[in-house]
């Protein structure tokens, strides 16, 4: 696919790919190869870090449940107490899902119009403030409504980011640079176990336990990055050279003609409710979301349990359990720069994911099936890398696939609004009944991900189908208006 997809488009379209990964479009530019290069690493430096950072903060907000649970909140809140079935934490933790989706759709219609320094921002301070207030929670009833409001705040962050950084790169850049976005959220995973296992030695301090300070300290951590994101953050690239200190309107322009060379949908489109939903009648975009639904499934399950599954059902005590969350996120990291890289190179979607579903099978496998807790350890890290690295994985699939500032707008918030209908599964999943083994989690993970690679299967059947199509002319792909660029094709 991946010489097929340059070979059939314009001659004005071919790419060449340079050392570093970045490719340039072979059509007349003012600045320099060299030049082109230092451009895109800027834009890499201020864009893709400033969010990755800011994600990071988003992720460990919202996962750090987990590190409360074990540090006393569940005891002192009475959240082990079941409500029908399913236990008050659990519940806790998927109320932040109810407002997370329903929000995420008119999320990347605001953050078009306001831009994304003022919008990101903003919401990145009120969560902060929000989680400030979660220490000072004092029963399972404000903590619950604390966390639908954090839904709410936290609704608009992810799907923003996703759309923004898909304005900026063209469909072949884009993969390493969602995995760097993700490995910086992925951080907090990592040291998020660590930095509570910290915090909780302020037990007793003004006169507060210690799950209090992780929210606390955490919350105005928050607060600060929000405030120096609204100086840190840049705007969509038609309006680039308005934010300070970044680019000129020449390099602005440089940004727009080479997304525009590759894919056509650079330039910004008045609003239209129609073009918004008709992204809704591509039966691929409900395939990415799906695989996407799967994936947060098998993540959030393990933001939210495996400091718990460490402690009772590997016999780690509270404090290794809180460290030995962070190697098996350090190996995720490793693994989904390497893939995001090889998606690059390669022009491969679809086998990325599904290597990484591999990896996730036979570590969820490890992980529950095994008699030696060293070696379901070991699982963690298989599981961990595979599930993780499948997200900037699904990402770049669905950017690579897509025409239309509009139907992408779509497409983030239906993305990630599966997302968020993953995490309700995901902090369902683990069951505390189910304790030590969890063996119903287990195979609720492992049949995520062999419905992943079921879906990959039919869409890459479907993509290859369409392309041999259009090939020899019977269809136009991705078609969105009359100024439109002919030659796209599928990836796969």
């Amino acid at each position: 696919m991946a010489h097929h997809d340059v070979e059939k488009r314009p001659a004005s379209l071919k790419e060449d790919i340079h050392q570093d990964g970045s490719s340039q479009d072979d059509y007349e530019c003012e600045f320099t190869p060299a030049e082109q290069r230092k451009i895109i690493h800027r834009i890499d430096r201020r864009l893709v870090v400033t969010v990755g950072v800011l994600y990071c903060i988003s992720l460990m907000d919202r996962t750090n449940l987990s590190a409360a649970s074990i540090a006393g909140m569940n005891k002192e809140l009475g959240l082990n107490a079941l409500m029908g079935t399913v236990s008050k934490y659990s519940v806790v933790t998927l109320v932040f899902f109810t407002t997370y989706i329903v929000f995420q759709p008119p999320a990347t219609i605001i953050v078009r119009y306001l831009g994304p320094r003022t919008f990101l921002s903003f919401i990145v301070v009120a969560w902060g403030a929000v989680m400030i207030g979660m220490g000072f929670s004092d029963s399972f009833g404000t903590l619950a409504a604390l966390r639908v409001v954090l839904g709410i705040l936290e609704a608009g962050f992810f799907p923003s980011c996703v759309y923004l950084l898909s304005t900026w790169y063209t469909r072949f850049d884009i993969g390493k640079r969602y995995s760097v976005f993700y490995i910086l959220g992925s951080l907090a995973s990592a040291c998020a176990g660590i930095l509570a296992y910290g915090l909780m030695q302020l037990n007793g301090r003004e006169g507060l336990t210690g799950w209090r300070w992780i929210f606390i300290i955490e919350g105005a951590l928050t607060c600060f990055l929000g405030i120096v994101g609204y100086w840190a953050l840049v705007d969509f690239p038609d309006k680039a050279h308005t934010s300070w200190h970044f680019l000129n309107e020449r390099e602005a322009k440089f940004i727009i003609e080479r997304v525009n060379k590759d894919r056509g949908d650079a330039r910004p489109e008045p609003f239209n409710l129609k073009k918004f939903l008709r992204g809704g009648a591509d039966i691929k975009i409900w395939g990415f979301a799906m695989i996407f639904f799967n994936t947060t499934t098998v993540t959030y399950a393990l933001a939210y349990f495996l400091p718990i599954i460490l402690t009772e059902n590997m016999g780690f005590s509270i404090g290794a359990s809180q460290c030995l969350v962070a190697p098996p996120y350090a190996f995720a990291a490793i693994i989904m720069y390497a893939t995001g890289w090889a998606g690059d190179k390669y022009h491969l979607r679809g086998p990325v994911i599904v290597f990484n579903m591999i990896l996730c099978i036979i570590g969820t496998s490890i992980m529950g099936f095994h008699s030696s807790p060293g070696v379901r350890y070991f699982g963690v890290f298989l599981t961990t890398a595979g599930a993780n690295s499948n997200v900037p994985a699904t990402m770049s699939y669905q950017a690579n696939n897509i025409r239309g500032q509009w139907k992408r707008a779509f497409c983030s918030a239906t993305l990630v609004g599966m997302g968020g209908v993953g995490g309700i599964a995901g902090g369902l999943v683990f069951r505390f009944q189910d304790k030590p083994g969890y063996r119903p989690g287990l195979y609720a993970c492992i049949a995520c991900c062999l419905l992943t690679l079921i879906i990959v299967g039919l869409i890459t059947l479907g993509s290859w189908r369409s392309n041999k199509k259009a090939d020899r002319g019977e269809i136009e792909l991705e078609y969105f208006d009359e100024a439109d660029q002919k030659g796209f094709r599928y990836t796969y």
